[in-house]
């Protein structure tokens, strides 16, 4: 399967790193000219030069936008009115208990898990809609389907979007522009290495044997028995992306390992 992009525009939010970079470098590599987005200018402007190390003949621009707020959004619209494929990726997430997360820390992650996605779907999908092409995907997480007792607040958010996923791709029906929700699970991502490095160091042991001890104990369910990596999930995303995927629309595309235990 040659996945060929040139000539289409993406949009990735949240894609200085993690995930979100993986998906710009993959869709980047499928020839799309893509626009890196991140709240700090100087992460967006390490992230554009480090693609276009990787990528020399890359058409990459980045914007600097908080898009966890609507004047955020409306700053990367301005920047960039039109695109092709949108990648709603931006995200936070962190362990907190219920009883101690406060109305604030609930409406910080509505707003920058749901809402931003919800803002720019609003705008880029008028535009795919109008061209009778586009693609738009909203990154959940297995934690949608499985949510976390260590974070409800950030498992509600994931659910949120797969419901705003699913009733876009409905809005769109009949149109060559196609919505779908992608389930990462634990992802190899700077983030989580980080976290795991912590760990390794306070325990006296190795990266990976904490690594694999985190799957066992957190995700017993999983069936590949490990951490993905960033370029894993980046593939699926990659792949809905392309001409190849237009019947795929409404759907939730797990990249999770087999952490949620169903057949469908």
């Amino acid at each position: 399967m040659q996945i060929d992009l040139t000539g289409r525009s993406a949009i990735i939010s949240g894609s200085t790193a993690g995930i979100g970079y993986a998906i710009a470098s993959g869709l980047a590599h499928a020839g799309a000219s893509v626009t890196l987005t991140g709240r700090q200018q100087s992460r967006v402007d390490e992230a554009v030069a480090s693609l276009r190390r990787e990528l020399p003949d890359s058409r990459v621009q980045g914007v600097a936008a908080d898009l966890g707020t609507r004047e955020g959004c409306d700053t990367l619209i301005r920047a960039v009115p039109d695109t092709d494929i949108l990648i709603n990726n931006v995200g936070v997430f962190a362990p907190q208990d219920f009883f101690e997360t406060d109305d604030d820390t609930w409406e910080q992650f509505f707003q920058v898990n749901v809402m931003s996605g919800v803002r720019l779907s609003r705008h880029y999908a008028r535009g795919m809609k109008e061209r009778n092409w586009g693609r738009i995907q909203f990154l959940s997480s297995e934690s949608a389907l499985n949510i976390p007792s260590e974070m409800v607040h950030y498992g509600m958010t994931k659910s949120a979007v797969q419901s705003v996923s699913r009733g876009l791709a409905k809005v769109l029906a009949g149109t060559n522009v196609t919505v779908n929700a992608i389930l990462p699970g634990p992802t190899r991502s700077e983030g989580v290495v980080e976290m795991l490095r912590k760990s390794a160091e306070e325990q006296g042991s190795t990266l990976e044997e904490v690594e694999a001890n985190f799957v066992r104990q957190t995700r017993p369910s999983s069936i590949i028995q490990r951490i993905a990596t960033t370029e894993e999930v980046a593939s699926m995303s990659v792949y809905a992306a392309s001409e190849q995927a237009s019947a795929t629309t409404g759907a939730a595309l797990r990249v999770e390992g087999g952490i949620v235990d169903t057949m469908a």
